[in-house]
């Protein structure tokens, strides 16, 4: 009988990836499988079921590869706990898809595996990854970095996260992990502060099948403090040892950490701590909090794999070329979309992980002193977050300011600030210090922070999130400093902040015995704004391109601005015919003088190019492109489009059309009937929209028929760009659009760009894929750090390197390029399938080395320079990438 609640199944069921094996590993079972899916015609994968005996225990596999005899990386996906194998089937089957050999596994206890359940015990589960990781060694398959060493990425979330941080730490073969919504300290989490969490644990124990089912051991150890309500330091001791923390100075490989924001079981804490110590190790970390969680919420399935594909893609497949994200990103919940009553998302970033407790601002509290009761028996308890019925969304009404949580009369004290002069975002861990003294020497308060409306009747505890304290001692009085739950939280204008210290809480064991606690303020309430990270403008909601009523206003819009717009500068008749001049361009940060997100950019863009907008994340393409569409206004100097300066609303814009952040389109409506829709809006006639262009670009076929809601992400993508191509604009920006496509649309979104240009007019495209960018640009502008640092035609940023192919009629033979290698002013050579690619020496001289080819009888049939684009930008922007 599966006692979970069924929000709680189908979560714990949801996260993903990760692991492998080491040692005597015996095949028992073996089945093979082809499985084909549909979508343009993917390669079919084939998947082999196994059941393999490992250090006394079955462990039931499943290995997915596709047809093609080299070598390619491996990945290892983990279940979460309570799930199994099966749950990563469908992403096992992507990523091998994408060029991998997938392994998963449903780990001891679980599935059909046979053994006890030890919490990831290093000795039981992260000893069976070590074996599964010798197994992979041994498969003709998978790529090897020597005898016995597989190149091997992990991935799982929650419980399957824990494995991939221990499996990193134990096992030195592996090479990149993506570890999702998990613990750096099970007894942190679990124990935080010395409180035990005890609906959490409950549904842990229950969700493995009963306390019988673990290892002796941990059944003992909960039963212990189940029964006393407080941890001891031996249960401290035991959890610890199975932690990442314990081992935390041997993870040395490159990690991407997604956190949770509704999530009380593991916080955001857990990854903050998880980061530091990776990063003080010296390897590559970067740090994304999800909206989702183990309380339900969005946990955003199809962008977390993405950015794990890309993950591995850099650090397992060596493609240098592969933007892997920003360094930290949160998805921020920016209202509803009245269309499906979805919550919009939307991505903020940073070039540098924050931490919880960066640009701290100082908010003054109200309230004396206040006596709290805590009953007898701890009941009735305060309500903050309740595990396993979160997926019922009540994470996600708090994030849409409806307030859910619970206090006590009697039970709690309160502390108000003044109402807010500005908006203020919070991220990160708000602490403050009170006062406390009680009747009793053990003493637990619950500390949370509400945002309250107005009109102080609503009241929201952002993602339902209580912090735990326990304070000894507590009879002869006390100052105490509460760090208060991580938090991802903008505070309006007019709204207050409430801190309550409460004496119970439903998700926690606090103590039984009844007591008073006389609480005072020690200070103001210290809360973290991360100033550094900037938020994504919000998409327009779909509902703007077919609102009949849009038209109007926006031509109401125009008539009313208009006169401020003619106090502009005047147009330019020098620059009529030239799509782009940006002048002296800056922008700084939000609340800054000094720190600038574009400084004193200028470049300039002639009819019939594609230019390519190439630079490290934080270099400020974006926020380039951003001013370009007149969404923000630039600090300093100018941008004008075909002579005419930049401002919001600017006439001049209905020439550029523009793909920067996606679009918003109604789901229950057509392909077809969207863009159909959106010309409409804009009020211009039918005929200038030249559709039927725009719908052989977007190459949707027959989809253009079917609701976009049943669109896959590659062809919201295409429909978007095509959405952007209506009225065949003079100039067409293109913020990373080929997110999504798979290699022939890629291909098709390059062509589309030549002809697009061909025809006079002009492309400007950001994108990480360099490989395409230098088949698709004729020109390119590279920044980094804000400024410029070159600009010019692909060819010559590419061609000033030292390398030369010399294409031969017929293949060379190895005495002759011994002989090539040892002329003068040659580095080395090397024999290609074209021909030879030499490296000259500083001063070597070309026309020398043919004229010595020649004489040394080489059939030479063509000599130019090879440096790709990724060797050039690397070289322009000093490896910053």
């Amino acid at each position: 009988m599966d006692l979970r609640p069924p929000g709680l199944r189908a979560l714990l069921r949801r996260p993903r990836r990760l692991l492998a094996a080491a040692a005597a590993v015996v095949v028992l079972v073996g089945a093979g499988t082809w499985t084909a899916v549909a979508s343009d015609d993917p390669p079919p994968v084939h998947s082999t079921d196994q059941v393999m005996a490992v250090d006394g225990v079955r462990l039931d596999t499943s290995f997915f590869t596709t047809s093609g005899t080299g070598r390619r990386p491996a990945v290892l996906l983990a279940h979460g706990f309570g799930g199994s194998k099966d749950d990563m089937r469908a992403e096992a089957e992507h990523l091998a898809r994408d060029g991998y050999a997938v392994l998963t596994w449903s780990a001891r206890g679980f599935g059909r595996s046979t053994g006890k359940i030890g919490l990831n015990d290093p000795k039981g589960e992260v000893a069976d990854v070590s074996r599964l990781i010798d197994w992979l060694a041994g498969q003709p398959q998978v790529q090897l970095d020597k005898a016995g060493d597989p190149r091997v990425g992990m991935a799982g979330g929650s419980y399957g996260g824990a494995i991939s941080l221990l499996t990193a730490a134990y096992d030195s073969r592996v090479d990149a992990i993506a570890p999702s919504i998990t613990y750096w300290n099970l007894a942190d989490a679990l124990f935080p502060n010395g409180v035990f969490k005890k609906l959490w644990a409950g549904i842990f124990f229950n969700t493995g099948g009963g306390c019988a089912n673990f290892q002796p051991a941990l059944c003992q150890m909960y039963d212990r403090v189940a029964e006393s309500g407080r941890p001891d330091a031996a249960a401290v001791k035991l959890l610890e040892e199975r932690s990442p923390s314990a081992v935390g100075s041997r993870i040395k490989v490159p990690t991407l950490l997604f956190q949770g924001q509704t999530d009380s079981l593991f916080t955001l804490s857990q990854s903050d701590t998880a980061a530091k110590a990776i990063k003080a190790n010296g390897a590559p970390v970067a740090v994304d909090w999800i909206a989702g969680g183990h309380d339900g919420g969005d946990l955003e399935t199809s962008r977390v794999e993405g950015r794990v594909t890309s993950w591995f893609d850099r650090y397992l497949k060596g493609d240098k070329a592969t933007g892997t994200g920003p360094a930290f990103r949160i998805t921020r919940t920016g209202g509803v979309d009245s269309t499906d009553g979805a919550a919009q998302l939307r991505g903020a970033t940073a070039d540098s992980y924050p931490g919880l407790e960066s640009d701290r601002k100082n908010i003054a509290l109200k309230g004396g002193t206040q006596r709290v009761e805590n009953p007898a028996g701890a009941s009735p308890p305060g309500v903050s977050a309740l595990p396993g019925l979160g997926g019922g969304g009540l994470s996600q009404l708090s994030s849409l300011g409806v307030g859910v949580s619970l206090d006590f009369p009697g039970q709690y004290a309160r502390f108000d600030s003044a109402p807010m002069t500005d908006n203020v975002q919070i991220t990160g861990t708000p602490t403050a210090t009170v006062h406390l003294t009680s009747t009793s020497d053990d003493a637990v308060l619950f500390g949370k922070v509400y945002d309250v409306g107005p009109d102080g009747g609503q009241q929201v505890l952002p993602s339902q999130l209580v912090t735990p304290v326990r304070v000894e001692g507590a009879k002869a009085g006390k100052d105490v400093t509460i760090t208060l739950p991580a938090i991802d939280h903008e505070v309006q204008k007019g709204h207050r902040l409430r801190l309550v210290l409460a004496s119970t809480d439903l998700g926690y064991a606090s103590p039984t015995a009844p007591a008073t606690y006389t609480v005072s303020l020690k200070g103001a309430l210290s809360v973290p704004t991360a100033s550094r990270v900037d938020t994504a403008a919000a998409p327009l909601p779909a509902w703007v391109w077919w609102l009949p009523l849009a038209g109007a206003l926006a031509a109401l819009a125009l008539l009313v601005t208009g006169r401020r717009r003619t106090a502009g500068p005047a147009p330019a008749p020098e620059l009529a015919e030239v799509p782009l001049q940006i002048t002296d361009l800056s922008k700084r940060y939000k609340g800054s003088t000094d720190r600038y997100a574009v400084r004193e950019l200028s470049f300039r863009v002639e009819k019939g190019q594609v230019l390519g907008l190439l630079g490290p994340n934080g270099a400020g393409k974006t926020t380039t492109l951003r001013m370009l569409m007149g969404l923000i206004t630039p600090d300093d100097g100018e941008i004008r489009v075909f002579g005419h300066a930049i401002r919001p609303g600017t006439p001049v814009l209905s020439r550029v059309g523009a793909f920067v952040e996606g679009a918003g389109f109604l789901p229950h409506l057509s392909g077809r009937e969207n863009l159909e829709l959106y010309w409409q809006a804009t009020g211009r006639p039918p005929g200038d929209a030249h559709l039927d262009e725009a719908l052989e670009i977007a190459g949707l076929g027959d989809a253009l028929a079917r609701a976009v809601r049943t669109y896959s992400q590659g062809m919201r993508q295409r429909l978007a760009i095509a959405q952007a191509m209506l009225g065949l604009p003079d100039l067409l920006i293109l913020d990373e659009p080929t997110n999504g496509l798979d290699p022939p649309q890629i291909r098709e979104m390059r062509e589309v760009m030549i002809r697009y240009a061909a025809a006079g007019r002009t492309v400007i495209v950001s994108s990480h894929l360099l490989a395409e960018v230098e088949q698709s640009c004729t020109h390119l502008v590279v920044m980094d750090r804000g400024r410029l640092i070159q600009a010019g035609p692909v060819a010559q940023i590419i061609g000033s390197g030292d390398t030369l192919l010399v294409g031969t009629s017929v293949p060379v033979e190895e005495p002759v390029v011994e002989k090539v290698a040892a002329l003068p002013g040659i580095a080395s050579v090397t024999r290609t399938d074209d021909g030879l690619l030499v490296r000259m020496e500083p001063g070597g001289s070309a026309p020398r080395m043919v004229a010595e080819l020649v004489r040394l009888d080489v059939p030479v049939a063509s000599v130019g320079p090879h440096r790709r684009l990724e060797d050039a930008f690397l070289t322009l922007i000093g490896g910053s990438a």
